[in-house]
């Protein structure tokens, strides 16, 4: 505005001495000097308003750049709904995304906890609310096993994913003092002892467990202690109780840097970028990898699936700005996040994604008598079929 006002003052003061040195050169020619001195400067401010008319517009436009924001949406601020308490990994990455939307929506988003029942009772909420974008969601892995765990009627069908976010890698560890320094020696040691080796993990259905029942899957045979939440779980390995576990690297990054742990491997077919040197799972047992081509910890960003195909697509505009965005792709290298949002970008990949998700873990569920209903009643075909 500043700006603008000194332009406006400065095209003033043009006009007014152009007007003062035509009438000084017709009536007082001894002022000649004294006028082409005044026209001169006229000519400098000219030039200086509209360098400032210029610095003005580009000012305008770096404000507005970037923004993906339509006349018609949003044009009123947004919620955003974490279906678990504050603090944890959901909330986190929620809450990193609702900051850097503002930026590119033109709104403020803010940002509200509804935890219970495996994240259903939030998630419910938001599919309850106008199908208009205003309400927002961003969902755990669970949203694809609500039907067959029985928990609720939701499913990733349910809503258009606008996009999936990142992947919390689980990494296999053991205490600092256990016997175990590669991942090969665990796992000879499981197959000499089946069911005396001891796992701990945060409760039936969720990702440790999952991991638990891969090792079935192969061959490996572990004894599964549960634990009322996943630090619980690594703080049982740590002090000893049970011989490994399989926890988030977002919570054990500090634990493998003052070394009361020992990764052994992290429990994809990727090694980690933050981590290069901790080998992943299918280095040692190649078997694994139709398990292992997924994240065992998902986070996505969604919204009610009737939703305007115009508002779908602002939202798609802004979340690509968000993961460009130097904030965000420093905060995903910091926490050593499995970039999922990179790999899936159109509504077909995206798609196929989800349905290979729901296929490993449903089916892993449910015949290890976890999940209560067969993925068949809902559509969910096995790996390969």
């Amino acid at each position: 505005m500043k700006k603008v006002i000194a332009w406006a003052t400065a095209t003033a003061m043009c006009f007014s001495l152009a007007a003062c040195s035509v009438s000084t050169t017709s009536k007082e020619t001894g002022t000649t000097a004294a006028v082409t001195e005044a026209s001169a400067e006229t000519e400098s401010m000219a030039e200086e308003a509209g360098e400032v008319s210029q610095e003005a517009g580009e000012d305008e436009a770096k404000d507005s750049d970037g923004l993906v924001a339509t006349a018609d949406y949003p044009t009123k601020p947004l919620t955003m709904i974490i279906p678990y308490g504050a603090g944890g990994t959901t909330d986190t990455w929620g809450r990193k995304l609702a900051v850097l939307l503002e930026k590119y929506l033109g709104q403020s988003v803010t940002v509200t906890n509804q935890g219970g029942a495996s994240g259903s009772i939030g998630s419910q909420f938001v599919k309850e609310q106008p199908s208009d974008g205003y309400t927002l969601l961003v969902c755990a892995e669970t949203m694809g096993t609500y039907r067959t765990m029985n928990i609720c009627s939701l499913g990733y069908d349910d809503f258009t994913v606008i996009s999936p976010l990142v992947g919390d890698p689980k990494v296999l560890v053991v205490g600092k003092d256990s016997q175990y320094n590669t991942l090969e020696e665990l796992l000879e040691d499981i197959k000499a002892n089946p069911g005396k080796i001891t796992m701990s993990h945060s409760g039936p259905g969720g990702s440790g467990h999952n991991q638990g029942l891969v090792l079935g899957e192969l061959g490996y045979e572990v004894a599964m202690t549960s634990f009322d939440s996943g630090n619980d779980a690594l703080l049982g390995v740590i002090g000893g109780q049970v011989d490994f576990t399989n926890p988030n690297i977002s919570t054990l990054a500090g634990y493998i840097e003052s070394g009361d742990v020992k990764p052994l491997a992290v429990f994809s077919s990727e090694r980690m970028e933050a981590y290069p040197d901790i080998p992943a799972f299918t280095e040692a047992v190649p078997e694994s990898e139709p398990y292992l081509n997924i994240p065992y910890t998902l986070l996505s960003f969604v919204v009610n699936n009737d939703t305007p195909q115009e508002v779908v697509d602002v939202l798609k505009a802004a979340s690509e700005k968000v993961f460009a965005d130097p904030e965000w792709t420093e905060f995903v290298k910091a926490n050593a996040a499995d970039p999922v949002f990179e790999k899936y970008k159109d509504d077909a990949s995206i798609q196929e994604f989800y349905d290979n998700w729901k296929s490993v873990i449903c089916w892993l569920q449910y015949e290890n008598g976890v999940a209560e209903k067969s993925p068949e009643e809902f559509g969910i075909k096995k790996v390969g079929e």
